[in-house]
């Protein structure tokens, strides 16, 4: 005789793990972009650091992403919540963990460059890594070309995440590097436009230990962001719906073993796992989530 023995729920991370992750993600995402450009020597160390830090988060992606979903970047976070996929007040918490492990990692390499005798003046030094536009641009890019990159780029590396991490056809084990790599192919195209980051807590970091034109100028590397973000979070929750209603239009065949073109919304994937969005009731035909509720219009009525 054999009896089996039900397995244990599985159950997500707690928020305060959540934000802890998110954290020291962002940690370490500012230390090796600021530290690895401020003493990089292109004789001994080549790496670029765009490249550096598109590394970092792909490796903080794939050993935090688990626990929190491995955003790092408020932009992230604000397309996921408008994507339905996080609620506003994780979403809010997830931004104050994300500036917080920002500012405590551009504090580190402060620090370093203080005890680093043949940089003088720290914060200068870290001046050379804080977002800027006009003077304090090296192309000397105004205010608009700025904004301008600034919006597409986190579009498109919000786009990126969004896709990676939750589209239909996900590859779980993939996402962090293609985060990674589009994180570092925009840093390099950003950093002659005016050190564009991408990312309003990594901004915030850097700015708060650089000369005071960085705070002055620190507004435009929140709202440029985050309205690339909104772009981005819109149209994947657009085709997101457009596929849910898929067969509603078109009345195709019934789909094979291994086919997903029946339009069922598939799971998050593993890096995206810990999610404040309650599961949706089969066959559900709308969403019942706050987030899109809220973006739709229907919040409240």
């Amino acid at each position: 005789m054999s009896s089996s023995v039900p397995a244990p729920a599985e159950h997500s991370p707690g928020l305060i793990a959540r934000l802890g992750a998110e954290a020291l993600g962002s940690l370490f995402l500012v230390l090796v972009a600021a530290g690895v450009k401020i003493f990089l020597n292109p004789q001994s160390g080549p790496m670029p650091a765009s490249l550096a830090t598109g590394l970092a988060v792909a490796a903080a992606m794939i050993a935090f992403g688990y626990v929190s979903g491995g955003h790092f970047n408020p932009a992230i976070t604000l397309g996921n919540l408008i994507a339905g996929r996080i609620r506003a007040v994780a979403a809010l918490a997830y931004v104050v963990a994300q500036v917080v492990g920002a500012v405590i990692g551009a504090a580190l390499v402060y620090f370093v460059v203080l005890a680093t005798p043949v940089l003088s003046d720290p914060r200068a030094a870290l001046g050379t890594v804080a977002a800027g536009f006009g003077e304090h641009s090296a192309a000397q890019t105004q205010l608009a070309g700025v904004l301008l990159v600034e919006v597409i780029g986190s579009a498109l590396l919000v786009g990126v995440f969004l896709g990676a991490t939750a589209g239909r056809r996900a590859v779980p084990a993939l996402a962090p590097f293609a985060v990674g790599l589009a994180t570092a192919v925009l840093l390099q195209f950003g950093e002659v436009v005016g050190n564009l980051p991408f990312n309003p807590a990594r901004a915030t970091g850097q700015a708060f230990f650089s000369p005071s034109w960085a705070l002055e100028g620190l507004w435009l590397f929140w709202v440029a962001p985050l309205l690339g973000a909104a772009l981005a979070g819109f149209v994947f929750r657009g085709f997101s719906d457009a596929a849910a209603t898929k067969p509603a239009v078109d009345e195709a065949p019934e789909a094979e073993d291994g086919d997903d073109d029946l339009g069922v919304e598939e799971p998050a994937t593993p890096v995206a796992a810990p999610s404040d969005v309650p599961a949706k009731p089969a066959g559900a035909s709308q969403s019942t989530d706050d987030a899109r509720d809220f973006f739709d219009g229907r919040k409240g009525q």
